[in-house]
């Protein structure tokens, strides 16, 4: 039987380093993205993100949060926003060692969630 990308990244303790490098060393260093998360609750925000991108690689823990277009409603984001995230989730992944092509089979399965995101 075939691993899932969850489990070839080292399951949700390597998630969970995945996602706080990408926010404290990626998102929250870049002035294009970082004030969507000005008034956030980085904590939950964290919880979250990990759930979100265990979905992507085809984890267990299947996120529950609301709906992408609910979640992301007023924030009238734009291309450059989400491929300055998309980018970081990329280097975030690359930087603990994910495979090239592993990495852009998560980030195709994220967009196809970008409809849902964009220009809400």
């Amino acid at each position: 039987m075939e691993q899932t990308l969850y489990e070839k990244v080292g399951g949700e303790e390597a998630i969970a380093k995945v996602v706080d490098y990408f926010y404290s060393e990626l998102v929250l260093k870049d002035d294009t993205v970082n004030h969507f998360f000005k008034d956030t609750d980085m904590e939950k925000q964290r919880r979250h993100q990990s759930k979100f991108i265990s979905f992507a690689l085809g984890g267990p823990k299947q996120y529950t949060g609301q709906s992408m277009a609910k979640a992301h409603e007023g924030m009238n984001l734009q291309p450059a926003h989400y491929n300055a995230i998309e980018k970081h989730l990329h280097d975030a992944l690359a930087h603990f060692g994910v495979d090239e092509k592993d990495i852009d089979i998560a980030l195709t399965k994220v967009a196809t969630l970008k409809d849902d995101i964009l220009y809400k």
